[in-house]
């Protein structure tokens, strides 16, 4: 009798077991059922959202080689560099921009349906607002034609501002009044803290690029959105023929601009930079804070703001760089074979006479 029992104890524990392990793997089956659906509509989801960005992108890709085929006189080849003489590409691959090494009516096409506005500052201060009318005017026949810009005159004489320049539809002037300074120097040591503070409180509202010009400066040729990017610097024109350790970098350890003689890419001129407000915004400050740093200790770095200029532009690596074309000077012969065209250049002038405090 209790054989029996136990017999019928145990083949109830089996069915009970039975039940149980057929109860778990039910939950188990639609546990595998929920998790293979939720997989699955996932993959639907990043195949429909891969699928988009891939329409969108080929979109923009083919309207891209459209424009071009519309507008190129002359396919491209690529074993047939367009210039064999200069250097076209740095060691990071930033375009150089020279004569010839782009196609001006591509260039024009793409960038003036963006309806683009350059802000562009220079600094005609004491007698250097003499400069300023040959400036504008020849600007405003060679200076990004076709697109918006708005100059910001920083002078401290107001009084001393041409009136007879015509400026053409969607160019603008607005005047940033500054203190005289006692030392031409100081125009150069406070330049990257007035153009910082202008672009944080008025400029990065109305405008897309910056350029960074010196007004005693003549525009002779095309200047366009060829030389346009996120950050650009302009090739010396006395330097670039010149190795490293021939630079004019600061030398001083004691400055923060201080480069060693065994460090550089290229030597940039203040003359003329630039990019998008962002990227020109972080330049400026970076270069204000250690100008303070350097008068701080009594330090003034041997060139200025161009030699913080050039020490930042070490570090922070321009995205495209204008070749001397773009900033040469009237003082040096035009016989340099590489130099096709010049299209602004500093003008001759008694800085003596020009600079008060000399």
């Amino acid at each position: 009798m209790t054989s029996l029992r136990l017999v019928m104890v145990g083949r109830l524990l089996v069915v009970c077991n039975c039940c149980c392990n057929t109860a778990n793997e039910r939950m188990r089956g639609r546990e595998h059922f929920l998790l293979s659906l939720v997989m699955a509509g996932g993959v639907v989801i990043c195949w429909l959202v891969f699928s988009y960005c891939a329409s969108v992108s080929l979109n923009q890709v083919h309207r891209q080689v459209v424009l071009n085929h519309r507008l190129q006189s002359k396919q491209a080849q690529l074993m047939e560099p367009v210039r064999t003489d200069v250097l076209t590409v740095t060691p990071w691959l930033a375009p150089i921009v020279w004569e010839g090494t782009f196609d001006p009516q591509v260039i024009d096409e793409a960038f003036m349906s963006q309806n683009l506005t350059i802000a562009t500052t220079v600094f005609a201060v004491g007698k250097y607002t003499r400069f300023l009318q040959d400036f504008l005017e020849s600007a405003e026949k060679h200076f990004m034609v076709g697109l918006d810009v708005h100059y910001y005159v920083f002078t401290d004489r107001p009084g001393n501002m041409p009136d007879n320049v015509t400026l053409g539809v969607g160019r603008l002037l607005s005047i940033v009044r500054v203190p005289k300074f006692a030392r031409w120097q100081e125009i150069s040591l406070r330049r990257m803290e007035l153009i910082q503070t202008a672009i944080k409180d008025h400029i990065h509202r109305g405008a897309n690029y910056i350029f960074c010009l010196d007004v005693d400066m003549r525009f002779h040729s095309r200047v366009g959105p060829e030389a346009l990017g996120r950050l650009v610097a302009a090739i010396h024109p006395w330097f670039y023929t010149y190795p490293r350790s021939q630079y004019p970098y600061e030398r001083r350890t004691i400055s923060t601009a201080y480069i060693p003689l065994d460090q550089g890419d290229f030597y940039y001129q203040a003359n003329i930079f630039g990019g998008a407000l962002e990227d020109v915004y972080r330049l400026t400050k970076t270069c204000r804070e250690h100008l303070e740093v350097d008068k701080s200790v009594g330090v003034e770095a041997v060139w200025q703001e161009e030699s913080h200029l050039n020490w930042y532009l070490l570090r922070n690596k321009p995205t495209k760089l204008l070749s001397p074309e773009y900033v040469w000077d009237d003082a040096k012969e035009r016989d340099a074979k590489e130099i096709k065209l010049v299209r602004f250049s500093s003008v001759i002038k008694n800085k003596a006479e020009v600079r008060e405090n000399l």
